[in-house]
């Protein structure tokens, strides 16, 4: 049985549905950076993917993927330091307990 780009696109509808599940139904800000690193990382199997079996001589789908990484590096790294800063504040990183906008 040979893999094709049909099940790199499950395998990433399936990653990606489960960061949204978690991102979506959890309420601690750490898991739900987690999930976001698991869309994104879902998006990038896909694009490889496509890049891959679609046009395998150009390397586009590689090209954004590493972008991708680099905005998700950046991302970690100031949601970090939000959540940080929220619970220097407010004691707490669960999402429902925070209400800044209604001080």
């Amino acid at each position: 049985m040979e893999i094709g780009l049909q099940h790199y696109l499950v395998l990433s509808a399936v990653l990606f549905s489960i960061g949204l599940y978690g991102a979506l139904s959890r309420k601690h800000l750490i898991i739900i950076l987690m999930c976001i690193e698991i869309m994104l990382n879902a998006v990038n199997i896909s694009l490889v993917a496509f890049s891959r079996f679609v046009t395998p001589a150009l390397l586009t789908g590689q090209v954004f993927a590493i972008f991708i990484i680099i905005v998700a590096a950046a991302e970690a790294a100031v949601g970090l330091a939000i959540l940080i800063s929220i619970y220097r504040n407010r004691q707490t990183i669960h999402s429902d307990k925070i209400d800044l906008m209604k001080h």
